[in-house]
């Protein structure tokens, strides 16, 4: 089935993914296109509407990401920030850099045309250059108090530019906006369902791994990898082999309880290796995270090929990667933030090709689709967990002894959680241990132990992320218990910050 497409152009905006998130949340099918390699796919693939994105350079850079806009000339486009200069200026129109410039909440004046009932909506700025006077056929639409041109339009040829960004929640009336582009202006139609996505992955796969092809999926137990899973054996059946590496570096009990959830519910499919020592043995001394990262990945890779007589005629390998693995583990547009263990971890000497149906997928379009391929609720609504484990959320060398005391801090915070119900709404709670040590008194004796930090966040996509408002009471009693139970801990944090500056994994 064919889907009318809107592509998103990349021109290294942190939040460029968010737009493609709200495209998606009407329906519409939505795919982010670094600006490098959007004039190709355009050619190849005319899109039926296009977005371009924010971004951190100046359009009056000399090497500023620019685009061909002949070959927009008859698609309907909307320049977000950037992208707002970007057509200005390549259009005909005078772009400087402002004296005064807009970061934060500013109030739209003498609104109108698109942007018209929007009159004294708070709006979302960020920017240094600003748009000065616009290209011929364009009319100014609204503008703030310090930002003359904060949208305009040209109707005739489609085309609309606001300073401002309307895919972040602190523009209260950006989710109207892109509604008004979607299908006001570019006439499209709300036809992308989990459904539809189920059905064209199915059909790639096959395709991708032919009549005879064997895929090693690599299952974790959580939600990622169980829909992954799900869907390759939607796919070909008995020939997606279902695979989970138990590396000692999950949360208290959960590899017997992953492994006995998977058995039930894929059966024969299903094949568990118990690896702790393996993956034990090559943290052992390391401390700087992004080595921890790849040492796991690469270990992942390792149990695989030294259990190749098991999976005989694997010639593939299926992952649950998601879209803010790839973001945050680099992009031609963006900085990378941290490698991911599924996309940049992975040695380069693997024979294994990779297939990875969810790429492109926010969590909770990947939650939708567990849900239309029948996972029960405790694998779809399970909170993620990194793929390295508790090597990310112990702080400094990972042993045994230190991995047991986070998993006991980590339990009980969790569970104190639920048995309040304040665990409703949270995006991820966790344990991490610190590699640093304080004086304490305990029993009338001096300590000189680790803390343990706790984190809960809420969020939409783990793209950002704010700390959620626990009760002190609940940290409290959560606290006396961590301290008088869990040997070698004797302080707890409650770690406040907010994805940015923060990520939400503490490593």
């Amino acid at each position: 089935m064919a889907h009318q497409t809107v592509y998103v152009i990349d021109f290294g905006g942190q939040y460029t993914q968010l737009i493609v998130r709200r495209i998606r949340e009407f329906g519409v099918y939505s795919e982010m296109i670094p600006w490098t390699a959007a004039g190709d796919r355009i050619r190849a693939l005319k899109p039926d509407a296009v977005v371009l994105s924010g971004g951190p350079r100046s359009v009056l850079g000399a090497d500023a990401p620019t685009i061909d806009f002949g070959l927009l000339e008859d698609i309907p486009v909307l320049g977000i920030c950037y992208g707002h200069q970007l057509m200005a200026y390549r259009l005909g129109g005078e772009v400087e850099s402002a004296s005064l410039k807009e970061y934060g909440l500013r109030v739209l004046e003498n609104a109108e045309g698109f942007v018209g009932d929007l009159a004294s909506t708070t709006v979302w700025m960020s920017h240094g250059d600003q748009v000065v006077s616009v290209p011929a056929g364009f009319a100014i639409t609204s503008s703030t108090t310090t930002c003359p041109v904060a949208s305009m339009q040209n109707p005739l040829t489609r085309k609309y530019g606001i300073q401002f960004h309307p895919e972040v929640s602190h523009t209260p009336s950006g989710k109207e906006l892109l509604r008004r582009f979607l299908f006001d202006v570019a006439d499209l139609k709300p036809d992308w369902t989990s459904e539809s996505f189920i059905e064209e992955q199915v059909a790639a796969i096959q395709e991708q791994v032919g009549p005879t092809g064997k895929v090693l999926c690599a299952v974790s137990g959580g939600v990622d990898s169980s829909v992954m899973a799900a869907l390759l054996i939607r796919a070909i059946g008995e020939r997606a082999v279902c695979v989970f590496v138990d590396h000692g570096l999950l949360r208290k009990g959960e590899g017997a309880q992953v492994a006995e959830t998977f058995q039930n519910h894929f059966g024969g499919n299903f094949k568990v290796f118990e690896e702790s020592d393996r993956f034990f043995g090559a943290l052992a001394g390391v401390t700087e995270p992004e080595r921890k990262r790849k040492i796991v990945g690469e270990q992942f890779v390792r149990v695989f090929e030294d259990h190749a007589s098991e999976l005989a005629g694997c010639d593939f390998l299926a992952q649950g990667t998601l879209y803010p693995d790839v973001i945050e583990s680099g992009s031609p547009t963006a900085a990378k933030i941290k490698t991911h263990h599924n996309v940049g971890g992975l040695p380069d000497w693997m024979q294994l090709k990779l297939i990875e149906p969810l790429r492109w997928l926010f969590k909770d379009e990947v939650r939708e689709v567990g849900r239309k391929l029948g996972l029960p609720d405790d694998m779809v609504d399970r909170e993620p967990f990194p793929g390295p484990g508790l090597a990310v959320r112990v702080l400094g060398e990972v042993t045994r002894e230190r991995v047991r005391m986070t998993q006991d801090a980590d339990w009980i915070f969790r569970s104190e959680l639920r048995a309040r119900n304040q665990h409703v709404g949270i995006w991820q709670s966790y344990a991490a241990l610190l590699d640093v040590r304080s004086v304490g008194v305990m029993g009338d004796e001096r300590t000189y132990e680790q803390p343990i930090v706790l984190r809960a966040v809420e969020s939409e996509d783990a793209m950002t992320a704010r700390a959620v408002n626990i009760p002190f009471a609940t940290l409290e009693h959560i606290a006396t218990r961590i301290v008088n139970e869990v040997d070698g801990v004797n302080r707890v944090f409650y770690d406040l910050t907010s994805k940015p500056p923060a990520t939400i994994e503490l490593e």
